[in-house]
Parts: structure tokens; C-alpha cells; sequence
């Protein structure tokens, strides 16, 4: 298994490198580089979150094979810079893995429920031997908010900073809806009311990170929900010859009601 699987990725760098190739090559594959290939990473990292999502194996392994060839293109345009290859890839993941696990590798014993906390200690510890020196430098801006927001708080929990029980966040979320009701009755108050709202924003994650809930399947969760029940809405309507434009808030309202009885079921 293990020859076939190098024969595979042996396979996959050379047709990767036949793209890139600058006598016959893909005009397109030519004409990327990181920056105009990074969107399509993150695309395909999406994809693969919707395919565990819908319980779809076969889909997962296909968006699987697409983020790998995202990670087999990056390292072929590295190469062509000699700045690393795929094989030096593997290398890194491979030691940082091993390092990080002293409790599977070298058989030091951790307690499970410090494991969590060796984890972001050794992390700490390689990026002070890089020069880095605030414990939430290496947290990237270049992400959605709510993947930021999520690092940081962990980050920062990782050495005492965090709530130290459900409570404080519930009630630190109350005081939070509390400030942007505030703002929002003042005039002229957009700045104050983003802010607020954000705090709001920051607080719900925070809640959902106590309580080991992913902020972001949550969220797409609810979407999904949202989306079916309003196509409900939408179908009783057309099949009785009216439009949703065209009906008052109470009709709608009536109509979401049945609408999450009639989708409870499919939506658990």
C-alpha cells in the first residue's frame, strides 16, 4: 500500500510539473502564482468542510484530491523559486507532528486534559526560536473574522486568559447585547453601534468555543436551515397563487412557524 500510494504522488507532482511546463504547458497553470492560486485553496478547503457536512464520501474524496492538488501546486511554484518542494513539506509536517506529541513519540506521559496546553507550549516555543515574541503574532488577518476570532481566544486561553467556567461568557454576552442596545438608541452613532456589535459578535464565539461547538458549522448549519424554511414559505405560497413580496409580515410569520415544524424532522 505504502508503493502505491508514493507511485500515486509520484504521479500527481509529474503531472503538476507537466503544467508548469514552459514549452508545453497549460497557458492557465502558467500564468498563476501563489497569490492568484490562494483564493482557490480556500475555496477548496470550503469544499471539503461542505462535503463532511452533507455526509458525502464520495464528494469528500474528490474535494480531498482537489485541496491536495492545491498544496502540490503551491509547492511546485516553490520549487521553481528553490525556495522548498513537496518534500520538504512532508518533512515539516512530519517533525512538527512527532515534536508535538512527546506523549505518542517519545512516551512522555500528559495528561489528557493538558494536552491541549502542551500543544500551544511547544507552538510558543517554535515560534520564539523564529523571532516571534506576542502570543497571538502568528494568528494570520488574512482569514474569515470568525476563524480569527475563534485563534485568538484559544490562543489566549492556552495561558490563563479565559473565562473560567460558562457563566462569566453568558453573562459577559449579556452585558455585551446590553452596550449595543445602548448605542443603538443614540443618533449619528454608527461607529459606536459596529463596535459594540462586534463585541456582541466576539462574545457569541467565545460561547461557542466553551461550549466545543465550531463557530463556523454552527453558523452554516443555521443557514441551511434558514434557506429550507423560507423555500417553504416560498412553495405554500406558489402553490396557493401568491408571492412573498406581496404578503404581510404576519402571514410570513405564520407560515415560518409551519415551516419549522414541517422541516424539524429533515434539519435533525
Amino acid at each position: 500500500m505504502n508503493n502505491i500510494a508514493n507511485n500515486k504522488v509520484e504521479e500527481l507532482l509529474k503531472i503538476m510539473a507537466q503544467l508548469r511546463d514552459k514549452e508545453a504547458g497549460c497557458p492557465w497553470d502558467l500564468a498563476q502564482n501563489f497569490a492568484s492560486i490562494a483564493p482557490y485553496t480556500i475555496e477548496e478547503a470550503y469544499e471539503v468542510a461542505d462535503a463532511i457536512e452533507q455526509k458525502n464520501m464520495r464528494a469528500l474524496k474528490d474535494e480531498l484530491g482537489d485541496l491536495l492538488f492545491q498544496v502540490i501546486f503551491h509547492s511546485q511554484l516553490a520549487k521553481e523559486q528553490q525556495a522548498f518542494e513537496f518534500v520538504d513539506v512532508v518533512q515539516s509536517i512530519c517533525d512538527k507532528l512527532t515534536r508535538r506529541h512527546p506523549h505518542v513519540f517519545d512516551e512522555s506521559y500528559v495528561a489528557k486534559g493538558d494536552l491541549s496546553k502542551q500543544w500551544e507550549a511547544h507552538k510558543r516555543a517554535e515560534k520564539k526560536d523564529t523571532g516571534g515574541v506576542g502570543i497571538l503574532d502568528e494568528i494570520s488577518g488574512n482569514q474569515p473574522a470568525m476563524n480569527q476570532a475563534y485563534k485568538l481566544q484559544k490562543k489566549a486561553a492556552s495561558v490563563g486568559f479565559d473565562w473560567p467556567e460558562l457563566g462569566g461568557v453568558i453573562d459577559k454576552l449579556d452585558e455585551e447585547i446590553e452596550e449595543l442596545k445602548a448605542e443603538v438608541g443614540v443618533k449619528n452613532n454608527a461607529q459606536r453601534i459596529e463596535e459594540e456589535l462586534g463585541d456582541v459578535l466576539f462574545s457569541c464565539i467565545n460561547m461557542a468555543r466553551h461550549l466545543n461547538v465550531n463557530p463556523e458549522g454552527a453558523l452554516r448549519l443555521a443557514n441551511k436551515r434558514f434557506s429550507s424554511r423560507f423555500s417553504y414559505i416560498e412553495d405554500a405560497l406558489r402553490q396557493s397563487g401568491e408571492e412573498v413580496g406581496n404578503c404581510s409580515l404576519r402571514v410570513l410569520d405564520a407560515l415560518w412557524d409551519d415551516a419549522k415544524e414541517a422541516t424539524k424532522k429533515t434539519e435533525t
